[in-house]
Formats: C-alpha cells, sequence, structure tokens
C-alpha cells in the first residue's frame, strides 16, 4: 500500500513540476527584459510567439519560440524519471502525453503570470518533436511552406496541424494507439485555438507576418 501511495505521489509531483514548467511566461518576461512592456498589451494581446516576433521583433520572438517549445520536450522527458514503474509501453506513453499536456495547460493558463498566457501551439511543437520525430520535419516543411507563400502563421500552423494524423500515418508503419489518438487531438486542438484566426481569414482580416528592419 506504501508503495502504490508514494508512486502516485510520485507521479503527482511529476505531473505538477511539468506544469510549472509550462507556466514560466516566455514572452511576458522577454518583453518586459528587453522592451519593458507587456506584449499581453500590444499586438494580438496573446502571451505566445507569434505575438512576441511581431510585437519585439523576429530575433526575440524565434527565441521565445524555441524556448517554449522546449518546455514541451522538457515535460515529455520528466516521464523517465519513472519508466521502469511501467511494463506496459503504452502506459508509459500515455504518461509521456500527461506530461506534455499539463505542460501546455501551464502554457495557456500560467501560474506565474496570473493564468493568461499563449495558445500552446508553441509548447504542442516540442511535444511533437518528441513523440513523432519524422512527422515533425515534414510537418515543418508544410508550415514553411504555407507561411512563405501566405505570410499567415496562423493557417502555416493550421495546416501543418491539420497534416500531423495523415503525415504520421503514411511515415511509420505501425501507431501505438495512444500516440494517434494524441496526432488526432492535435488535428482538432489547433484549429480549436485558432478559431478567432479563422474567423479573420475568412473575412480577409487576418494580419500577414512581415519582417521589417527597424
Amino acid at each position: 500500500m506504501f508503495e502504490y501511495s508514494s508512486m502516485y505521489l510520485i507521479v503527482f509531483l511529476i505531473l505538477l513540476i511539468a506544469y510549472l514548467i509550462g507556466s514560466i511566461p516566455t514572452a511576458v518576461l522577454a518583453g518586459k527584459w528587453f522592451r519593458g512592456i507587456d506584449v499581453r498589451e500590444h499586438g494580438s494581446g496573446n502571451a505566445g510567439a507569434t505575438n512576441a516576433m511581431r510585437v519585439l521583433g523576429p530575433k526575440i520572438g524565434f527565441t521565445v519560440l524555441i524556448i517554449d517549445a522546449m518546455k514541451g520536450v522538457a515535460a515529455i522527458f520528466l516521464a523517465l524519471l519513472v519508466k521502469d514503474a511501467f511494463t506496459v509501453e503504452e502506459q508509459f506513453v500515455v504518461f509521456q502525453l500527461l506530461l506534455g499536456a499539463a505542460a501546455i495547460v501551464g502554457h495557456v493558463k500560467p501560474v506565474f503570470a496570473a493564468f493568461k498566457g499563449g495558445k500552446g501551439v508553441a509548447t504542442l511543437v516540442g511535444i511533437v518533436i518528441v513523440i513523432f520525430p519524422e512527422a515533425f520535419l515534414i510537418c515543418l516543411g508544410l508550415f514553411l511552406l504555407v507561411f512563405l507563400i501566405s505570410r499567415y502563421v496562423s493557417l502555416a500552423s493550421l495546416t501543418a496541424g491539420i497534416a500531423l494524423p495523415i503525415v504520421a500515418l503514411l511515415v511509420q508503419d505501425s501507431i501505438l494507439m495512444p500516440k494517434l489518438v494524441f496526432a488526432v487531438a492535435v488535428a482538432l486542438f489547433v484549429p480549436i485555438t485558432h478559431i478567432n484566426n479563422i474567423r479573420r481569414l475568412l473575412r480577409g482580416e487576418e494580419n500577414r507576418m512581415i519582417f521589417k528592419k527597424k
């Protein structure tokens, strides 16, 4: 009984750590450190990498993007702390995904930034990198292609996210069910978090990302 209770406590603590990692408000901190502003009061009002690029510039924005993605990677790798406790691979994958989900919740509702964060897409990218490395590279290519043609980050993100389960099935001979469910969830999650962007795209009001030298 003690061993089971200890394991549940350890799992809870690891999930909490994953949430706290996700809660690191990278864009907010970058705005305050480098520009003396809160990015949530400018641009789209979002504390994500895209708004950071728009408000703080591409160099800071890309740095925010990388760090936010690494939050997802770090959360996933926390599962290695208790890997020996899992005898079935599917169970271990489920735990990895739960940790990733905790990091995304932290990014969207960060305890360190009054629970007002980003959309979680960059952190989600980090999770995808670990779970589907081959499919990620192809989806990244799709993202870049759509972005370079349209200059819409939202449209590129939607394309890459929706394509993930299809690409994953094409590049892998077999996929564990938890991973497939995750891929489908991504294809649903990205459009849901971009519903306002979709409306603006349909109305022709979405802002293009154009980098200008200051």
